[in-house]
């Protein structure tokens, strides 16, 4: 028979255990990883922004391992870092450094011009949403995206004065991207690609490059203008860089229906952010470039049209679809035609606003 005081010792440790999810609840951390270090606007968003936003939408159950500089994983191995190999939890993945992985991704380089800011966060959520391809893809290589980072217009450095884009004919120019090289030489220049940094920075240097078509915010960076000055640059110039914050699938499989919400509701609070805080970043590089005594011209809207005429990328995509469609990627055709009306619709929106 139970005794008064076993009685009521027994309703204490009750009232505590079920006390006990509600206020003592433990903490996961997931671990990220991210080859750049923590310093650019992007770096700085994830960290400042969206790592709370997670921590906060979660109770604090969720908390964030950061690992930046590609302390744990370059760039190169991240997507297999965090997918096959499940080193880490999550991870910055660019598709551009694993097309034979994510070659379905590879299309969002191949315009020459598209929405900034605001539009381009939609863009890319619209594209994610709609065509379910893309998922697909990330999960064929056990990853999912909880959010989509994206990057500044693309910018034109040059050693030499440069009142047009027609000044790029026969200059050797750096691309990393193999659709930037065919723009490149269809407007007339001579398309070359060298490993990103110091040996980039010496061909500008020597003269072995006369400049570099990149996103804006490397080039300053990496301080061309000290040796490219001249700098030819539009919103509108497309560079179409995706950053994909992934996560490993058995990690996201893993997680409470609780905790997946709570990380949905994070990414669309800085999503709603991140255009504004791209458009004011943007506008300050500019200043700073200037200030550095850099020669900076934004480019009139018919040029920017000149310069989508002139890349032919229509034709670039042709060719594209074709070699994956020959590689066994079946819907390359199917998925490219729903990207570009995806494109034309947000860039029709943008000429009515």
């Amino acid at each position: 028979m139970c005794t008064q005081k076993t009685s009521g010792k027994y309703l204490a440790m009750l009232f505590v255990a079920l006390l006990l999810p509600t206020t003592v609840s433990a903490t996961q951390t997931l671990t990220y990883s991210d080859h750049e270090p923590l310093g650019g606007m992007r770096t700085h968003f994830l960290n400042d922004v969206l790592f709370p936003a997670i921590e906060k939408e979660s109770n604090g159950h969720l908390k964030i391992e950061a690992h930046w500089g590609g302390e744990l994983s370059n760039s190169y191995n991240a997507l297999r870092n965090v997918g096959s190999e499940r080193k880490v939890d999550m991870a910055i993945v660019v598709p551009e450094y694993t097309a034979d992985a994510l070659p379905l991704n590879q299309i969002f380089k191949s315009f020459p011009v598209g929405p900034a800011g605001e539009q381009q966060v939609a863009f890319f959520r619209h594209v994610y949403a709609d065509i379910p391809a893309f998922q697909a893809e990330l999960e064929k290589n056990n990853v999912v995206s909880i959010f989509l980072a994206t990057g500044y217009p693309l910018a034109f450095f040059s050693a030499r004065p440069m009142t047009t884009l027609s000044n790029i004919k026969g200059g050797t120019w750096r691309s990393a991207s193999f659709w930037h090289r065919d723009f490149l030489q269809n407007a007339g220049a001579k398309p070359v690609t060298m490993p990103w940094g110091e040996e980039t920075y010496n061909a500008l240097k020597t003269g072995a490059i006369d400049g570099m078509m990149l996103n804006v915010d490397s080039g300053y960076d990496l301080k061309a203008y000290q040796f490219a000055p001249n700098v030819l640059l539009a919103k509108e110039l497309w560079l179409g860089h995706l950053y994909i914050l992934a996560m490993n699938k058995q990690t996201w499989d893993a997680l409470s229906d609780e905790d997946r919400a709570a990380i949905q509701r994070a990414a669309e609070t800085a999503y709603h952010a991140l255009g504004s805080v791209m458009n004011n970043s943007f506008n300050i590089q500019i200043d700073d470039l200037r200030q550095a005594g850099a020669t900076v011209r934004v480019m009139q809207p018919q040029e920017v049209t000149q310069w989508e005429d002139s890349t032919r990328y229509r034709a670039a995509q042709e060719r594209w679809v074709k070699e994956q469609e020959e590689r066994g990627v079946k819907n390359a055709g199917a998925v490219m035609a729903q990207v570009n009306a995806i494109m034309d619709e947000t860039l029709s929106q943008k000429s009515h606003r």
